[in-house]
């Protein structure tokens, strides 16, 4: 499948927790320590067979990026 979207992140699924609509899904990237956590329908986490280890890519499509600093 080719996306528009240039923001693609892979990695590995580390955490899965499904509540009764939503889940959050946690995704080491390759390449170092950095993670990155995304809400999703419990429906998408059992369509897409999610699952602790399972290789996936995060997809970022964002009309607005903040930097902050202390």
């Amino acid at each position: 499948m080719r996306l528009s979207t240039r923001n693609q992140l892979a990695g590995t699924v580390t955490e899965v927790t499904v509540g009764a609509v939503m889940a959050t899904v946690k995704l080491r990237l390759d390449g170092g320590g950095q993670q990155v956590t995304a809400s999703i329908t419990k429906e998408a986490v059992e369509e897409l067979g999610l699952t602790v280890g399972s290789k996936a890519i995060a997809l970022v499509k964002s009309t607005e990026v903040m930097i902050g600093v202390e």
